[in-house]
Parts: structure tokens; C-alpha cells; sequence
């Protein structure tokens, strides 16, 4: 089946609008599914289940194919537990599909098997809310997504409020330089002076003033940050990346900066962008992308998917005939672990989708089909390629 097909199944089950005749498709579906990504998916959900547990049933066709592949795959380390589990289960994995959580499995044939060697005491927790401001004077604060906090008052109020640090500005205050910071595995929402929202990812740092005076907001980006800009067209709002500058009036973008990508990519959700280096000057439409590349600081326009660009966003990983590399990288900044490539095999290219909040061990055993062994030590994960 087409895959946009399987999804808009899967959707019409989670709300309960799905046909009979529907119904019998994806249930065909579901029992056909290769046994790396059902074990996956079984896996997966085993965690849902006991952390979060499920809401709805699955039908009793479904639940039947899926009772049966599960039989398959018992094992003494894992015995055949009551039916109830199972049908929760069954409907687990379609809910957690139907929201996209699993994903667009791997558009490629599986080779050999990865096999994930790791004990459960060495398992890595997803990253979350965290970051450090750092203050005009110096002084550092410390941010989490618990945190409710009042960090300055006056003609500049500064707050913490449900994991979104939030700046309140009187027209007379003066302007001072804050800087935000997050760490390898961190995250954090900003509301700037000017209503401006900032979604920071992991090891990215934003330095902005406590108020926007004079004819333009100018803020400076390293990592990556989503910007949903508040409308002000007699003050032009400006973001500053290394040597390149991404104009814009109001608009939501996303800006990828990362040193160690070698390149930088502004995506344009909405709106209009300039983005500008040197003598070089492109006008961004929605749906597309400015590639800088930093090794010859060429810079190009080239149509991509918005919604995979932002997925870090909206709480995902998303990649689209992409290297384990870039990948890998995605990983290690997300879960503050080393990354040890050995001997690997970059030139296979791959896809797929796979939400943030899992432990990486869940992650890994998502990727079992790619062909590689991986082996975590500690912090350190490292790929042996097959």
C-alpha cells in the first residue's frame, strides 16, 4: 500500500471514522509487517504501556493476527503474557502510528540485522527542558521545565512559566544582552521582548537584547532555533548566523547551524525571508530552503519538506534519504552521548521517523533493519558497520 494511504488508515482507526471494508485493509496490513519492525513496535509500546498506559481497544480481527505473531516471537526471557496485555498492545501501536510516533518505516530492503548490546542500567533518557541564561552581569540562572520562577522585576520583568522563559518590557527600560543556552540533550521555548517565539534545540545558544530599540530586532543564532516572529513591519527582525543574515518582516523559520553539519539551512514554514551572505542574496517562498555551505560558502535555494525540517520541533526525529552520520549526530546531540563510527558504511542512505521521548535504547531497537551492530559503553555508542 501506498504509504500516505497506511497513515490515513491508521488516522480514521485512532478516531474511531474507519470503514469496515478499511478496517479489513489495515488489519491485512498490520499482519504482514516484516518481524524487526513489529518487534520494534512491540518494544515501543511495552514502554507506553507501563509509563503511560493506553487508552482505547483494538478490534478483535487485529488483535487475533497480532496474538498470533507475538506466539511467534515469545521467548522464556519474555513469556506470553494475558490476553488483556495484548490487546492493549495491538491498539497501542495503532494509535502511537496513526500520530505519526513510529514512523515512515526504513524505505530500504533490510540487510543484516543490528544487534544492540546493552544492559538495562546503561540506558540513556531522552533529553528535555533545560537551558542556562546568562545575564548582562554574568550571572547564570538555571532553567528546567519544573521550574516556575520570578528572575527579575521592574521595567524588565523576567519569568519562568511551564518551560518557556518569558521577557516583559516597558518602553523606557534599558537595553541590556541576555544569552540563552542549552546543552547537548536540552531544549527550551523563549519568548522575546517583542512577543517573538523561540524554540531552541539541543547545544544551541541565542543572544538577544532585553528590549528591541533603534530600526531593527537583530538576534544571534549557533545550533539550531525555530522562530515564529511577531509582525512589525517598521522594525525588521534579523537573525545573525556566523557570517549570514536572514532577514524577515513576520514569519515562522527554522535555521540549522550546527558547526559540525558544515552547513547552514534556513526553512521557511510561512511568510518571506531574505537570507543574505556577502554579495549573495535569496528571497525564500514557503516550502523552501537556503543551503550555505561552509566549505565554499556557495549558497542555494532547493525545495524540501517543512515538516521534516522542523520535526525536532514537534518532538521527533525525521530524515529523508539521509547518511547513518547525519543521523548519529542527530542522536548524540539529543541524548549527550560520543559517538564512536569505527568502521561504518556511509554510503547507505535512509528514512524514517521516530519520536524524542523515547530512552535510546527504544531508539536503537527502531533501527534494528539498517545493517550496523551497535554497542553502547557508558556515554559512548559505538556503530560497527556490517
Amino acid at each position: 500500500m501506498d504509504q500516505q494511504h497506511i497513515e490515513s488508515l491508521l488516522q480514521k482507526f485512532a478516531s474511531g471514522s474507519i470503514s469496515e471494508a478499511e478496517q479489513r485493509t489495515l488489519t491485512d496490513y498490520m499482519s504482514t509487517v516484516d518481524e524487526p519492525l513489529f518487534k520494534a513496535l512491540m518494544a515501543q509500546y511495552e514502554h507506553i504501556v507501563q509509563t503511560q498506559g493506553v487508552p482505547g481497544v483494538a478490534d478483535e480481527a487485529l488483535y487475533q493476527r497480532i496474538q498470533q505473531r507475538i506466539a511467534g516471537i515469545a521467548s522464556p526471557e519474555r513469556p506470553v503474557i494475558r490476553r488483556q496485555w495484548y490487546m492493549a498492545a495491538a491498539a497501542a501501536i495503532l494509535l502511537l502510528l496513526a500520530a505519526g510516533g513510529v514512523y515512515r518505516y526504513l524505505r530500504q530492503a533490510p540487510q543484516q540485522p543490528m544487534i544492540v548490546h546493552h544492559a538495562p542500567e546503561q540506558d540513556v533518557s531522552p533529553g528535555g527542558n533545560k537551558a542556562v541564561l546568562t545575564l548582562a552581569d554574568g550571572s547564570q540562572v538555571t532553567l528546567d521545565s519544573a521550574g516556575n520562577q520570578v528572575i527579575a522585576r521592574g521595567s524588565t520583568a523576567i519569568k519562568q512559566q511551564h518551560g518557556q522563559l518569558q521577557y516583559t518590557v516597558q518602553k523606557t527600560a534599558a537595553v541590556s544582552y541576555h544569552t540563552l543556552s542549552t546543552p547537548r540533550g536540552g531544549q527550551f521555548q523563549l519568548l522575546l521582548p517583542d512577543g517573538t517565539r523561540v524554540w531552541l534545540n539541543a547545544a544551541s545558544m541565542l543572544r538577544y537584547p532585553t528590549a528591541f530599540a533603534g530600526k531593527e530586532r537583530v538576534v544571534e543564532l549557533q545550533g539550531q532555533g525555530y522562530f515564529e516572529v511577531a509582525k512589525n513591519a517598521d522594525q525588521p527582525f534579523k537573525v545573525v548566523v556566523k557570517e549570514m543574515e536572514v532577514q524577515v518582516l513576520g514569519t515562522a523559520f527554522d535555521i540549522m547551524a550546527y558547526q559540525e553539519e558544515g552547513r547552514v539551512n534556513t526553512t521557511l514554514q510561512t511568510g518571506a525571508v531574505r537570507v543574505k551572505h556577502g554579495v549573495s542574496e535569496k528571497l525564500l517562498k514557503p516550502g523552501q530552503q537556503a543551503v550555505l555551505h561552509t566549505a565554499d560558502h556557495s549558497l542555494a535555494v532547493q525545495e524540501v519538506d517543512v515538516a521534516q525540517a522542523i520535526a525536532w520541533k514537534t518532538g521527533f526525529f525525521e530524515f529523508d534519504n539521509e547518511r547513518l552520520s547525519v543521523i548519529m549526530r542527530q542522536i548524540a546531540r539529543w541524548y549527550d552521548v560520543e559517538v564512536d563510527y569505527g568502521e561504518i558504511n556511509d554510503r547507505k542512505r535512509f528514512g524514517g521517523r521516530i519520536s524524542r521521548n523515547l530512552p535510546l535504547s527504544q531508539v536503537l531497537r527502531i533501527l534494528e533493519a539498517n545493517g550496523a551492530i551497535f554497542r553502547l559503553e557508558g556515554k559512548v555508542l559505538k556503530v560497527v558497520s556490517k
